[in-house]
């Protein structure tokens, strides 16, 4: 079994945030991959699917970005799940608006959510699905970037999580290179 892990806030008012997109994309594979409905479990919202022959237990963390490992942790250990079969879905300042890399481990890079959760699992080495979202240009301005609505002008998020939902078992077969062509090629 995978884990994939969108990450975003629970507010009903922050749904549009550029934080949440690891939530938004997480929706596109449930709906495309005809994902069970979400349930609460894990201080989450999890849903089950087959993606690319492989089951995946889709996690939405419900304790907000900074304590995400609190949803995470348990829900790998629960499943048995090793941290190289976790995969991250998660806002990217670094990358272009609608630019999308995959990578193994690494560093936080800022991001409280993945500092959380490398914490709580011990380890960075799980896998990261960056969905770019842009950088506002000065370093004052992150915060309100990152937790503002996406603007009618940000017209390449909805080609964009299309893509990730369509090229999602490229993702589930181990695939990373060939996921990220893919998504390249479909969001455009």
């Amino acid at each position: 079994m995978l884990l994939w892990v969108g990450l975003g806030n629970p507010e009903p008012g922050q749904a549009r945030h550029r934080h949440n997109i690891g939530f938004m994309a997480l929706d596109a594979i449930a709906r495309r991959h005809g994902f069970s409905p979400w349930r609460q479990r894990h201080k989450g919202l999890v849903a089950e699917g087959m993606v690319g022959g492989r089951k995946v237990l889709a996690l939405k963390p419900m304790t907000y970005m900074n304590g995400s490992g609190e949803s995470v942790q348990p829900a790998a250990g629960f499943h048995k799940i090793p941290p190289r079969d976790i995969t991250v879905f998660h806002d990217e300042l670094d990358l272009a608006p609608g630019k999308v890399r995959v990578k193994l481990g690494g560093g936080a890079a800022g991001h409280n959510g993945l500092r959380d959760i490398g914490r709580a699992l011990g380890t960075p080495d799980y896998w990261r699905v960056r969905l770019g979202i842009g950088h506002p240009g000065h370093k004052d301005r992150v915060t309100g970037h990152v937790l503002g609505n996406f603007a009618k002008v940000d017209t390449w998020l909805e080609p964009l999580l299309d893509a990730v939902a369509d090229a999602a078992p490229l993702l589930a077969e181990g695939k990373p290179e060939d996921f990220m062509t893919r998504v390249a090629l479909e969001a455009r």
